[in-house]
């Protein structure tokens, strides 16, 4: 008889919006929350007995709830509270595992004193994965849709040539790509000091962004690494970071069919490929630490 093997469930994708009021000034949370709960769930498979199964309406119903009860300090905290509250209220639930995604909003300065206007930030998205068994916790933390830009200081050279290779060596290039990253705290039981999630996450972009900005770049892997390293040396609560890089390439256009000299020292005309990209991959890791983050970030 074949057996059962690992298994979850939950409720995806609950978009939850939660306006503070502090007088005139509004505050706004945006989260997409998706809950995973397992644990003694056996016969559900195998009779279709429902006797240990919390409607996964309930678990939506929940973070509503909590969102209200509890507020949203952060993607975080507030994925701890549900965490906790999946695995110590339901006797048959062994581990909960919480994903958000958080956008953001910019505050619309107008000329009254009502602050309740905003404008959807479009940086990137920011996540967050909650992972608690009833005694340990793991938080794994990031980013989605961060695009930057190097117009210069960018070379690549020196690569490995077969009867294949067409590309020619650059010695000035842009170099762009659209950040996918996720770092892992070392914070992993109550007994331990909380990270300030918010503070958190303001100083792992930072340091990211000045990383990539400051790196004088022979190839994108380097670049990767000189962002994950500065991360692991500026944020103590951090034990690993692994990104996802896609080489944004942009190529010379060809204007000499038209008599123009296209790279000139007042600039140059490129045409921005979208597929096929150059896809740079790595974790980077706290000294004595082993890596836990998935090596393939699609459903992390």
């Amino acid at each position: 008889m074949p057996i059962l093997g690992p298994n979850q469930y939950g409720k995806a994708e609950n978009r939850v919006v939660k306006i503070t009021r502090d007088g005139a000034t509004h505050h706004i949370k945006d989260l997409n929350v998706s809950v995973s709960l397992s644990g003694d769930m056996d016969e559900v498979h195998y009779s279709g007995s429902n006797a240990n199964v919390l409607p996964t309406d309930t678990t939506k119903n929940t973070v509503y709830a909590f969102a209200k009860e509890h507020g949203i300090a952060s993607a975080e905290q507030f994925g701890i509270h549900l965490a906790r509250h999946f695995v110590t209220s339901q006797e048959p639930i062994r581990t909960a595992r919480i994903r958000i995604e958080e956008y953001a909003w910019e505050r619309i300065a107008t000329a009254g004193e009502d602050a309740h206007s905003f404008v959807r930030q479009g940086q990137e998205t920011r996540l967050t994965q909650i992972t608690y068994d009833g005694s340990s916790w793991e938080v794994v933390s990031g980013l989605k849709d961060l695009t930057v830009m190097n117009s210069t200081n960018s070379e690549f050279w020196g690569y490995v040539k077969d009867k294949y290779t067409t590309l020619p060596e650059a010695y000035d290039r842009i170099l762009a790509t659209e950040v996918a990253g996720r770092w892992r705290f070392n914070w992993s039981d109550d007994e331990q000091a909380t990270p300030d999630w918010e503070t958190s996450y303001e100083q792992v972009k930072k340091h990211m962004l000045k990383a990539f900005a400051e790196t004088y770049s022979l190839s994108l892997q380097q670049t990767l690494y000189q962002m994950g390293s500065r991360i692991i040396d500026h944020r103590a609560e951090i034990d690993e970071v692994r990104f996802s890089l896609p080489n944004k390439h942009h190529f010379l256009v060809d204007l000499e069919p038209f008599g123009l000299k296209n790279a000139t020292e007042d600039g140059a005309v490129y045409f921005a490929a979208d597929r096929p990209y150059g896809l740079i991959e790595a974790t980077i890791l706290r000294d004595g630490c082993e890596p836990r983050i998935p090596v393939d970030l699609t459903n992390l």
